[in-house]
Formats: C-alpha cells, sequence, structure tokens
C-alpha cells in the first residue's frame, strides 16, 4: 500500500526510541540468567531497521510495517528465551539473589516496552496508516475515541496511549479504561500478562528470601 504525499511524515521515531532503550535494559541483565550474548538480536533489529526505513521514505505502508512486525517479533522472542533462562536460574543456577531480583525488574520493564510497540504497531494499520485518511480497523478502543464531547474530535491516540495499556496490563493484568477488539491484541495481551506474572513471582520470591 501506497500512502499519499500528505501522510508521508515518519511516525515510527516512539518505537525506534523504545528499542533503543529495549537494547539498554538487556545490557544491563546479569549473565547469569542469559545464555551467550544478547547484542545479537539487537543487531538483527538494527539489520531490518534499514529496509524499514527505506520503506518508509518510499511511502510503502505495507512494507515498512512488515518490516517493523518482524523487528518486534525478533525482540519478543528474546524477551521470552530471557524469561525462560531467569526460570531456569531460579531453580537450577547460581546467582545472587540481587542478580536475579534485578533481572527480573529489567526484564519487566522490557515486556512492558516491547508489547506497547505491538500495541502500536498492529492498531488500526500501524502508526503512519492510524495518521492517514484511510486507517484500518480499530484493535482497541480508547475512552476519548467514544467521547461525545467536542474536545476529543479527531482524538488519535499516539504512543504514550498504549504504553499506558500495556503498563495496565503487566501490572493489573487488564487494559483499564481501553477496550480490546481484535483477538489477536487479546492473545497479545495474555501473553504480556504471563510474562509480566512470572517476572512478578520471580520478584515477590527474591524479595521473600531477601527478607
Amino acid at each position: 500500500m501506497k500512502l499519499k504525499k500528505s501522510t508521508k511524515k515518519d511516525y515510527r521515531w516512539p518505537s525506534d526510541v523504545a528499542i533503543v532503550i529495549i537494547g539498554v535494559l538487556f545490557k544491563l541483565l546479569s549473565n547469569m540468567v542469559t545464555i551467550g550474548p544478547n547484542w545479537p538480536v539487537f543487531v538483527i533489529a538494527f539489520i531490518l531497521y534499514i529496509p524499514m526505513l527505506y520503506a518508509v521514505s518510499s511511502e510503502h505502508d505495507l512494507w515498512s510495517r512488515k518490516f517493523a512486525i518482524l523487528r518486534v517479533l525478533v525482540l519478543t522472542f528474546a524477551l521470552m528465551s530471557s524469561m525462560v533462562d531467569l526460570v531456569y536460574s531460579l531453580f537450577f543456577g547460581m546467582p545472587s539473589a540481587s542478580e536475579l531480583f534485578q533481572s527480573a525488574g529489567l526484564l519487566w520493564a522490557a515486556n512492558v516496552l516491547i508489547f506497547a510497540i505491538w500495541y502500536w504497531e498492529i492498531d488500526r494499520g500501524g502508526p503512519i496508516r492510524r495518521n492517514s485518511k484511510n486507517p484500518g480497523k480499530p484493535e482497541f478502543g480508547f475512552p476519548q475515541m467514544m467521547s461525545s464531547l467536542p474536545e476529543w474530535e479527531g482524538w488519535k491516540p499516539n504512543f504514550l496511549d498504549y504504553l499506558f495499556v500495556a503498563f495496565n496490563t503487566s501490572v493489573a493484568f487488564s487494559p483499564a479504561d481501553t477496550a480490546v477488539f481484535s483477538r489477536r491484541a487479546k492473545l497479545l495481551m495474555m501473553t504480556q500478562s504471563v510474562i509480566s506474572l512470572v517476572a512478578l513471582v520471580v520478584l515477590a520470591e527474591r524479595a521473600i528470601n531477601i527478607v
């Protein structure tokens, strides 16, 4: 799909910033709870960024979205792999309590950011199409979109709104005031909740042992 000139602006920079922060979080993970280095994952993410950027500049939303989703898939795989390593280390490894506590907290934060990117990418066809004159089908129903007040007419969500949904999903295991319409969005939220629950269980277990 090719967008019109009026929608050429690159709306993807918030997710790029989030990925940089995710990279920092993974860099801070203890070697005791990871198998091998984390840098190959982010090399792959950077390599995928190059064709995605070209597709954005060429106004090919379909291809830019494919590369963006592939990039977040790679990060999700890295997150889930690290969570498996974390649980393994909890029962069979020999990391210190502080290392497990820190790693669980870092992975919990990465979980919030990664799924915020997921929600950002899937809702209404992604950030570029969402800001065009032909947005896709909504995956989420934000309260501002359903408001009859004139102040919210024409309102569109930005990355912070999806980050808010992801944060609530990791803390309260629910999207709070946001309606979830599609099955794939529900599946993503269930996955995020499970990962968050595992991280919180590890945090609680270490906190009890420290006390």
